[in-house]
């Protein structure tokens, strides 16, 4: 089992990357009016539920109207 000091390399920025994306997503969300399919507080739970990268691809990739 490789130990967390050496796995840290490689968690930091995937973490970064993540809130980063999760960030992103919810300033979208919160600025935009309409979407493709579901509305505001669906697309929110959504996103937090499957934050870990899952979430937010849903919404850029079923949820987000093209302005």
């Amino acid at each position: 089992m490789p130990d967390l000091r050496e796995m840290l390399p490689f968690l930091i920025p995937l973490a970064a990357a993540e809130f980063a994306l999760l960030g992103y997503t919810l300033y979208h969300i919160m600025t935009h009016k309409t979407y493709k399919r579901g509305s505001r507080g669906m697309w929110i739970a959504v996103v937090l539920i499957g934050m870990q990268f899952i979430g937010p691809i849903l919404y850029f990739l079923l949820g987000r109207e093209d302005n």
